[in-house]
């Protein structure tokens, strides 16, 4: 069940991250109000997958599919940079998240 609230987190956290961007320094209201309840949601789920989970593998992993999360929604939905160099440290930030998985 961890596991399963740690992936909901990290796409919480994805989808925070791309609402704040969206929100034009929180100016725009339903943006806004998405990121701050994605926000609380995000921590929430990591919060409670943390009781079961190492702290540090859950807080790396919450993290790195945040961040993979928003990479990959910026690359497709916002236009962002899909360089063969962006793409290999995308690449290399999943493997990394893997890692912690099968390791933890």
């Amino acid at each position: 069940m961890a596991w399963i609230q740690l992936l909901i987190a990290g796409i919480l956290e994805a989808c925070w991250a791309i609402s704040l961007k969206l929100s034009d320094g929180m100016t725009r209201p339903v943006p806004s109000v998405v990121t701050v309840v994605t926000m609380a949601g995000s921590v929430y789920l990591l919060a409670l997958a943390a009781r079961t989970l190492p702290i540090g593998t859950a807080y790396s992993i919450w993290v790195g599919f945040g961040a993979g999360g928003a990479i990959i929604i910026g690359m497709i939905w916002m236009g962002e940079s899909t360089s063969p160099v962006r793409l290999f440290f995308l690449i290399l930030l999943l493997v990394s998240i893997v890692g912690l998985k099968v390791t933890s």
